[in-house]
C-alpha cells in the first residue's frame, strides 16, 4: 500500500514559500524531503549530501529545519544553496511523525512515499544516491561507515504534549505525567514534590478543562514570569495548581490576579520567598466577588473551614512552588517559616465597615472586586481589649501592639496590616474615628525618642549605640513614630460580630528595598 506524505507549506530563510507537494504540474522530479535540527552531529554530517543532491538536479530538496536559528547556522555553516524551510513550531515535523532526524523521505509528484532513510548508514546512502539521483558526485571513502541519528524535537515530551493537544484541538498543552496502574496517585505527587506537605486533588484533564472554565481568558495566556525560575506562569498551569489546591473553577480569576499582583517588581516574590525572616503573600479580596464565591469574612475569618479562602491562598503558593521553583532548602531559606506558607486569604467585611474598604482606598471603583497582596512576615497576633470604651483607648492599644512588630525598638521597618473585628468598630465609630484616625493616634503613641530606640547591656535588638553617640545631641531626642509613613499601616475590617480581638500581621520589609503592597482587578 503506497504511503501518501501529509501536503504542507513552508517558508525558507527568505521567506519565500515551497509547499509539498507541488503537483505534477510543477515539478518533473521526485522531491526529497530531510528533516534535520542544527545541533546533530549526523544532520550535519549529510547537509553537502543534500546540497550535492539540490545541485545534481536529479531530485527537488527540501529540508525543514526544527528551529529557524538552526537554519541560518546551517546554511552559513555548509554553504547551503538549497530551501531549509522554518518547522520551529514543529507542526510539520509532528504530522510525520518524525522521532529521529535526518530522516529522509522521497516522493513523487503526487506525495506519495518512494523511499526513505533515517540516520546515516554509508551503504543505504549510497545505493541510494546509485538509484535516486546518479548525476550526484559524492567521496564517499571521505565519509564514515555509520552514524546514528538524534532524536526530534517533537519527542521532548513537553512539546510532544502541546503537539498533541494542538492536533486535538485541546486547550490542554502542559505535559502529562503517566502514573503506573500499582501506584497510589497521592503518594506519587508527595514523591514528585507537587505538594505543600498535605495531600492535593490530582490534576486530571477533566479537572484542569472544568477549571478552565472559570475564566473566558486563553489558556495559554501567560499571566506572569514567576521567580526565581522565571518560568511563564500560563492560564492552564495556573488551573493546574488551583486544582491541586481543591479550588472550584469560580475562584480561578482570584488565584490569577493575585499572580499577576505578587509577580511584579514591586511587590518583589523573589525577595518575600528568599528572605530568612520567613515572609509570605497575604492576601486580603474586596467586592461583588466574596459574595459570589462564599467567602468567609466573618467567625473564623483568619483560620481553617473555608474552602474559598484557604484553597485560593493555597493555590497562590502551589503555583509559585511547582510554575516559579520556590522550595523550602532551595531559593526558599526561612529560619522558621510561617503557617502563612501554606495560605493566607481573606476578604474585607465592606458592608459591616463604616470605612472606606480597602480597594476604594486604593484607587478602585467600589463595585470593582479586587485582590490585594502583603507581604507579612508573622500574624495575625491578637490585641486584646476588653475594656476600652473610648476611640482613642482602642486606638492607643493598637498602637502598643503594633509596636511589638519585629522588634519593639525596630521603627520604621516595615508595613502593617490591621484587621479591626466588628465589636472594635462599633468601639471606634461611637467616637466617630476613622482609619486615618487611627492611623495617626497609632504614630503619636508609638513616637519614641531616639535615644529610647538604641540597644543595651540587657536589651538587644535596637539602633547600635555608637551610631546614636554620633548624632547631635537635639537628634537623639527626635521623636521617631513605628511607621516610615501612617500609610504603611493598612486597615480592614472582618470577624464575628462577638469578640473584642483584633489581628495584626507583621509586615517584611518594606519599600524599594524589600516589598510593597500590590493591588489587582480580578477579570473573569
Amino acid at each position: 500500500m503506497t504511503n501518501t506524505l501529509p501536503p504542507f507549506s513552508l517558508a525558507d530563510t527568505a521567506g519565500a514559500n515551497f509547499a509539498f507537494p507541488a503537483g505534477p504540474t510543477r515539478t518533473a522530479t521526485p522531491t526529497l524531503l530531510c528533516f534535520v535540527k542544527e545541533d546533530c552531529p549526523t544532520c550535519n554530517l549529510v547537509m553537502p549530501l543534500l546540497q550535492a543532491l539540490h545541485d545534481s538536479g536529479d531530485v527537488t530538496v527540501l529540508a525543514p529545519g526544527q528551529t529557524a536559528e538552526g537554519n541560518l547556522v546551517l546554511a552559513e555553516r555548509h554553504h547551503l544553496t538549497l530551501p531549509l524551510l522554518d518547522d520551529s513550531i514543529l507542526k510539520v515535523s509532528f504530522a510525520y511523525d518524525v522521532e529521529t532526524v535526518p530522516l529522509v523521505l522521497l516522493a513523487d509528484a503526487e506525495g506519495a512515499e518512494i523511499d526513505r532513510l533515517v540516520g546515516f548508514d554509508r551503504a543505504e546512502w549510497q545505493a541510494f544516491f546509485a538509484t535516486h539521483a546518479p548525476n550526484a558526485t559524492v567521496d564517499w571513502q571521505a565519509l564514515p561507515s555509520w552514524r546514528p541519528g538524534c532524536g526530534s524535537l517533537t519527542q521532548d515530551p513537553v512539546v510532544a504534549e502541546r503537539l498533541r493537544a494542538e492536533s486535538e484541538n485541546s486547550p490542554l498543552r502542559a505535559r502529562k505525567i503517566e502514573i503506573a496502574p500499582a501506584d497510589d496517585v497521592h503518594e506519587f505527587l508527595f514523591d514528585q514534590g507537587f505538594t505543600d506537605g498535605l495531600p492535593v486533588v490530582p490534576p486530571t484533564p477533566e479537572r484542569v478543562l472544568r477549571m478552565l472554565g472559570g475564566t473566558s481568558r486563553d489558556p495559554q495566556q501567560v499571566v506572569a514570569q514567576i521567580p526565581p525560575n522565571y518560568a511563564p506562569a500560563t492560564v492552564e498551569k495556573i488551573a493546574i495548581n488551583a486544582v491541586l489546591a481543591g479550588c472550584r473553577a469560580e475562584y480561578l480569576p482570584v488565584v490569577i490576579a493575585a499572580l499577576e499582583a505578587i509577580c511584579t517588581k514591586e511587590f518583589n516574590i523573589h525577595g518575600v520567598n528568599a528572605t530568612t525572616m520567613g515572609a509570605s503573600p497575604v492576601l486580603v479580596v474586596n467586592g461583588p466577588i466574596r459574595e459570589r464565591i462564599g467567602m468567609n469574612m466573618r467567625l473564623g475569618v483568619l483560620g481553617q473551614g473555608t474552602r474559598a479562602n484557604a484553597a485560593i491562598g493555597r493555590a497562590v503558593r502551589l503555583a509559585v512552588r511547582n510554575i516559579g521553583g520556590a522550595k523550602p532548602g532551595g531559593t526558599e531559606r526561612s529560619t522558621l517559616g510561617n503557617p502563612m506558607k501554606f495560605t493566607m486569604c481573606f476578604p474585607e467585611w465592606e458592608e459591616r465597615s463604616p470605612w472606606t474598604p480597602l480597594h476604594v482606598e486604593r484607587g478602585f471603583d467600589a463595585a470593582d472586586s479586587v485582590v490585594t497582596a502583603f507581604a507579612m512576615t508573622s500574624g495575625p497576633a491578637l490585641c486584646v481589649d476588653q475594656s476600652s470604651r473610648s476611640a482613642r483607648q482602642l486606638a492607643g492599644s493598637f498602637a502598643l501592639s503594633l509596636e511589638a512588630a519585629h522588634h519593639v525598638r525596630a521603627h520604621n521597618a516595615s508595613d502593617a496590616l490591621l484587621v479591626v473585628s466588628p465589636e472594635h468598630v462599633d468601639t471606634l465609630w461611637r467616637d466617630q474615628f476613622t482609619k486615618n484616625d487611627i492611623r495617626d493616634h497609632v504614630q503619636r503613641v508609638t513616637a519614641r525618642p531616639l535615644a529610647d530606640l538604641v540597644s543595651e547591656d540587657d536589651i538587644g535588638g535596637g539602633l547600635p549605640r555608637e551610631r546614636l553617640e554620633a548624632m547631635p545631641p537635639e537628634r537623639r531626642q527626635r521623636l521617631m513614630p513605628k511607621f516610615a509613613a501612617k500609610e504603611n499601616l493598612h486597615i480592614v475590617v472582618a470577624g464575628a460580630e462577638a469578640g473584642k480581638f483584633s489581628g495584626i500581621f507583621h509586615g517584611w520589609a518594606g519599600g524599594e528595598i524589600g516589598s510593597i503592597p500590590v493591588s489587582r482587578k480580578i477579570d473573569s
